[in-house]
């Protein structure tokens, strides 16, 4: 097992820096529930350094980077990560909790993303507009200047190279505070970022509690823009702070994510999909499928296959590389068993469990996969989103009801549509309240490519993909005289 270093530091200015006040967070191996590390509790004036730090990157050096030698960098950072891949995948996975396999997927993801904005970097093109005879009118795409970003504990890394590779990408200087139960693995990539040659200041990691640090990062006057992926409700708060000096805010909120299976669907290509949507990163990830919607003809038929597959299912350590890890803390470990708790009260009995492995630690933060069926609509497990390894089934009579239940929550960010009827494929993705509808599939393997974003209580912005470099930049426009 990676034998991590005892004490992790900040990184301001290309430096390794301790929090002002010298205090720090115990980090804890969800594992095992032990303490293997410790990082800074940073607050308001590490984080005002770290803004400066890239106000004079952006004003500086980084800011004469031209888009050719950005891309350049990023490559060569992507090469950087994906030498460090196992590296970065043990301590993600120790970190988190999640399985070995997923640690080494994220790995490679987040090289991906480094390789795909440095592909895009001198891409982003603006336009001529045909206007008045004797002026010629232009557009043009500037970065915003210091752009912060809030990082959530599910997917550090994933989520670190979707917003801060293409926020670099368009020349933007970045401010990270990762959320205090996972941050290891960014405070090292800043490291290699100072390795493939990005100039002191362009890439800073404050690490911290959300109260602490990530409140002043969203209410800092000199941020230009903001990137949070977590909750609605801290969601409102970063947009709140951040409205206080009209600061543009771009929100990832989580949702309660349908798959829709009609009687026609392809039963056997749906199943394993159904299952590994939900125990995915321990159901941690704001995209899981969590609720299946199933036609009434083949309700139970479907359940049953579903009941045979969730009982086979383990949960053990993340090096044991399962079908899933531990929770990533007691807290949330205690939410999914308030959840569960509550749902037997309600007399909604599980119709099927997994296990946990007969040698995982006492003290690590397990809980197995559970399958609960005939979930009705108005039920707090059909519309709250638990942010673990619960899947629920509800039944449905027609096309009309379906659109109604995968509708009748306050999220809409990913949908699943499991239908061979080609007309009914584009009604139901039409229809549907969300940033992505998948037909016969489910996430498209991650996407780096593919817009990701929200409705309602999901958020709004979009990231991944060319479009997000929309965001990270203000669009110029300027009108040129010569009659």
């Amino acid at each position: 097992m990676l034998q991590a270093p005892q004490r992790y530091l900040n990184f301001i200015g290309n430096e390794l820096t301790p929090a002002d006040s010298g205090e720090t967070i115990a980090v804890v191996d969800p594992s095992n529930g032990e303490t293997f590390a410790s990082i800074p509790r940073s607050r308001a004036g590490d984080v005002g350094r770290a803004v400066h730090a890239a106000r004079g990157a952006f004003e500086g050096a980084w800011g004469r980077f031209s888009a050719m030698e950005r891309s350049r960098l990023l490559m060569r950072l992507a090469g950087l990560v994906d030498a460090h891949r196992e590296e970065l995948a043990q301590l993600e996975s120790r970190d988190t909790g999640k399985p070995l396999k997923q640690g080494r997927a994220d790995a490679q993801a987040l090289s991906r993303y480094f390789e795909y904005y440095a592909g895009a970097a001198d891409k982003l093109h603006g336009q001529t507009i045909p206007y008045q005879t004797g002026y010629t009118v232009l557009t043009v795409r500037e970065p915003h200047g210091v752009t912060g970003h809030i990082i959530p504990w599910n997917y550090p890394m994933q989520i670190f190279g979707r917003s801060v590779a293409a926020s670099l990408a368009v020349g933007n200087a970045c401010v990270v505070k990762p959320a205090e139960d996972a941050c290891l693995t960014l405070i090292r990539v800043a490291e290699l970022a100072a390795e493939a040659g990005l100039p002191a200041g362009a890439l800073n990691v404050v690490t911290g509690l959300g109260a602490e640090a990530g409140q002043a990062l969203a209410e800092h006057p000199d941020v230009d823009h903001l990137s949070f992926t977590g909750s609605p409700e801290t969601g409102r708060r970063v947009a709140q702070a951040g409205a206080q000096h009209h600061c543009p805010v771009t929100l990832e909120l989580g949702g309660k994510s349908p798959q829709i299976v009609f009687d026609d669907a392809d039963l056997q290509a749906a199943l394993p999909v159904l299952v590994n949507a939900i125990i995915q990163n321990g159901g941690q990830t704001c995209s899981a499928g969590s609720r299946v919607l199933i036609q009434r003809g083949i309700h139970d038929a479907l359940v049953e296959q579903l009941i045979e597959r969730f009982s086979a299912l383990r949960a053990g350590p993340a090096m044991a590389d399962l079908d899933l890890g531990p929770l990533v803390s007691r807290r949330q470990l205690q939410r999914v068993w308030d959840y569960l708790s509550d749902a037997q009260a309600s007399g909604l009995g599980f119709a099927a469990q997994g296990t946990v492995q007969d040698n995982a630690p006492s003290a690590g933060f397990y809980q197995a996969p559970v399958l609960l069926t005939r979930v009705p609509r108005d039920d707090r497990l059909f519309q709250e989103e638990i942010f673990g390894p619960v899947l629920v089934t509800t039944p449905f009579q027609d096309e009309h009801e379906a659109l109604a239940l995968a509708n009748g929550t306050r999220y809409g960010l990913v949908a699943g549509v499991w239908t061979r009827d080609g007309a009914r494929q584009m009604r139901m993705a039409r229809a549907i309240r969300g940033g992505q509808v998948f037909i016969n599939n489910y996430g498209a393997g991650g996407g780096v490519e593919l817009p990701f974003g929200g409705v309602r209580a999901s958020g709004h912005g979009r990231e991944k993909g060319f479009e997000a470099l929309y965001a990270f930049t203000n669009l110029k426009t300027i009108a040129i005289r010569h009659d």
